[in-house]
């Protein structure tokens, strides 16, 4: 006498015990399905540890309506005839009372935490609603304002050898010129500065350098190809005049001035 209700799996049409008494019994598995929930009941409803004292099996058919299926029961282990009682193996692991506790113990679990997670997410959803340009504006100035170097004294510096393009500068390239190849741009930009000699190839400012070079960058749609270079696709790379911003005058080889 655990409840008004039992467990049953969801798979049980598919049981092979559930296949076997529908082949000894010549009965469809649906009729066996209620035949298992009808003694499945009995016991819930009269037995606190899954023995019926004073029943037999002949008892057990004519309560549920249905000869012969108590025995089909008996014979896959589903229920043991004890000469003066019958008994459920595995009662209180599937329908007693502690059986019970335990369900509604881990639905109480399922339920608090479905209701924490609609919490965090009720939340987090309060949290991201600013558009995703004004992120990416943030984010992008965050992040070069980290890496902006600062004029140092004397006559600057030349870029480093093993220089690579910095995460935020590459951020910041991204949002001003998408049309660009990122790296190859940054290739050039190197290639370019690593052979600029003396005074020339020194600057105060590396970023402020790599804004101008990107700005000034031309686009793919604007280079031109050599049809008869051999090679498709091989651009032809026009000479371009550089005036510094301290008046300095370069002529950059490379395919764009900085």
């Amino acid at each position: 006498m655990a409840g008004d209700w039992i467990k049953m799996r969801s798979d049980l049409h598919t049981h092979p015990k559930v296949v076997r008494i529908s082949s000894a019994l010549h009965a469809d598995r649906l009729r066996v399905i209620g035949g298992l929930h009808a003694v499945w009941c009995l016991f819930d409803a009269h037995s606190e540890d899954g023995s019926l004292d004073g029943y037999s099996l002949d008892a057990i058919d004519e309560l549920i309506g249905w000869a012969g299926f108590a025995n089909a029961l008996q014979s896959v282990g589903w229920l043991v005839f004890a000469g003066d009682s019958v008994s459920l193996p595995r009662f209180d692991e599937h329908n007693g009372r502690s059986a019970k506790r335990r369900v509604m113990e881990t639905e109480r679990k399922r339920r608090e935490r479905f209701a924490h997670g609609a919490e965090q997410s009720s939340a987090s959803e309060a949290d991201t609603k600013r558009t995703r340009e004004e992120k990416r504006r943030e984010d992008t100035s965050s992040l070069c304002s980290e890496v902006e170097t600062r004029a140092s004294p004397g006559h600057g510096s030349r870029l480093p050898a093993d220089w690579e393009l910095p995460d935020a500068w590459a951020l910041w390239a991204k949002t001003e010129r998408p049309d660009l190849n990122h790296n190859e741009t940054a290739a050039r930009f190197a290639d370019y500065w690593h052979g600029v000699p003396g005074a020339k190839g020194r600057k105060a400012d590396w970023l402020a350098t790599w804004r101008n070079w990107v700005r000034s960058e031309a686009g793919p749609a604007r280079r031109k190809f050599d049809p008869s270079s051999g090679t498709a696709g091989t651009p032809i790379v026009r000479p371009v005049t550089v005036i510094e911003q301290d008046g300095t005058v370069l002529d950059n080889f490379g395919s764009a001035p900085y």
